[in-house]
This record gives structure tokens, sequence and C-alpha cells, in this order.
């Protein structure tokens, strides 16, 4: 339970960072495409882990090279061949999950490992898992953080800022490959299918309140804060799953948010 409280803290961090970015320039269909290839990357570590013996390659390193391949992939298409966008990122969307099922039915006692994988189990949570999980939050911060200024200009106005001499199209792919480190964080907590929830949801909530995108990175990080926390707490007595659980809330907590901002809109004007 410990861990999981940690590994809660730590992928919520990064969510309130780079969820920001993501509903800000509106690409959350491109995390959701991330996010199922993801399982094509755990789906083939956890099948040489088993079957070959690799006992060093955990299914997080899998889904650290399965989630970075797809976001360059889908960037590189994004930037070169936008009338084919939605087409392509629906193949990946598709082919990363075919094959990641395809994988785990090729290995031993798989059906436990593929509803973990799918709906998050952030009680099996490992140390070593731990330390991965926080090295990846330490990378996403840092780089969200340091390069502030410019993925602003990239999320509201990538036309000025290639005039402004900003590399749009480098600083656009750095910031899908924080995004697919990011859906791996928040695939141990709440699984490839709820990952989105996740990373949009505290955004939408902190944005009802918040005048600047720091300030919304911040209000997003501690409710997501509060959202895992409160989850696993609800969860553990009735021995419900964690990661729905935690969306519950997640989406209770939005529309309670958005129906107290249309309230108050009156007064404000």
């Amino acid at each position: 339970m410990q861990y999981a409280v940690l590994t809660g803290i730590l992928a919520s961090v990064a969510c309130g960072v780079v969820g920001t970015y993501v509903v800000t320039r509106r690409i959350t269909y491109i995390a959701g495409a991330i996010a199922h290839c993801v399982l094509g990357g755990i789906g083939a570590a956890r099948y040489f882990q088993t079957v070959h013996g690799w006992a060093w390659f955990s299914p997080l390193y899998g889904a650290v090279l399965a989630s970075l391949l797809a976001a360059i992939v889908i960037g590189a298409v994004s930037l070169s061949a936008k009338e084919r966008e939605d087409t392509v990122i629906g193949a990946l969307w598709a082919l990363g999950m075919a094959v990641g099922v395809l994988f785990i039915t090729r290995t031993p006692g798989y059906n436990e490992d593929l509803m973990s994988y799918l709906f998050g189990n952030i009680l099996m949570v490992s140390k070593e898992d731990l330390w991965l999980i926080a090295g990846l939050d330490v990378v996403v911060v840092t780089l969200g953080v340091l390069f502030y200024n410019r993925f602003l200009a990239v999320c509201f106005d990538d036309e000025f800022a290639t005039l402004r001499g900003v590399r749009v199209e480098f600083y656009y792919l750095l910031l899908l490959c924080l995004t697919a480190l990011t859906v791996v964080l928040l695939v141990t907590v709440v699984g490839i299918i709820l990952v989105i929830a996740l990373i949009t949801l505290p955004v939408a909530v902190a944005g009802t309140f918040s005048k600047k995108l720091w300030q919304m990175m911040v209000a997003a990080s501690l409710i997501s804060m509060l959202l895992t926390t409160t989850g696993l707490a609800v969860s553990y007595g009735p021995d419900l799953p964690a990661g729905a659980t935690i969306i519950v809330l997640a989406a209770a907590t939005y529309f309670v948010a958005m129906i107290a901002s249309r309230l108050l809109r009156p007064n404000r004007s």
C-alpha cells in the first residue's frame, strides 16, 4: 500500500505537467493512440521475460520503448502528412493492441496480467518499478518545466513560434515523447483503458479556476494526488479495482466543478 500511494503521487506530478500541455494542445486522441500501443510493448516484454528468460526485461521497459516509438511515428506523420493523420493514428492504435494480445496469449499464465495491464493494478507495483517510475517522473517534469516557454508557444500558436525562431517540429516531438512517458507512468495506476481520463480530467478541473498555464499544472498535480490517494482508500475496504475507483472519483469531481463553474459564472459578470 505504501508503494501504491507513492506511485500515485509520483505519477500525479507528471500527469499535471504533461496533461496540461496535452489538453491545451488538444492532442488527447494522440495520447490515446500512444496508450494503446503500450500494450504491444508490455506484451512483448512479458513474453520474452517468461518464455525466453529475459528476467531484466520488465514490462515497464517494454512499455517505455513502445510508447516512445509510437510517439515518434505519430509525430512524424502529424508533421508531414496531415491528411493521413487520423488513419495512421487509428492503425497504430489497433496494431498496438493486437500485437500486445498476440504476445500475451503466447505467454503462460497471461490472463491475470492482461487484466492488470488493461485496468491497472497499482497494488502490484514493486520496489524496482517504483524506482523506474521515479526516474521517469524526474525526466518528464524536468523537461516539461525546463522548456515551459517553448512548449507554451507550440501549444498556443505554433505559426508565431516558428516566426520567432522556435524549432516547432522538435519541441512537438519532444512533447509527444513526454506524453508517452506520462502514459507509461499512469498505466501502472489506472491501466491502458482508463489512462486518458487521468491525463485529462484533473487538468479539466484545474482549468475551471486557473488563469495561467503553470497554475493549471500545479492545481492538476495536486488534484490528481488527492484523487489517487482517495481512490486507493475508498477501494481498499470493499475490494474494488483501484484504477476504476480513481476514475469514477475524477469524473465526479469534474462534473461538480463544471456545474459549479456555470452556476458561479453569472455572479462574476
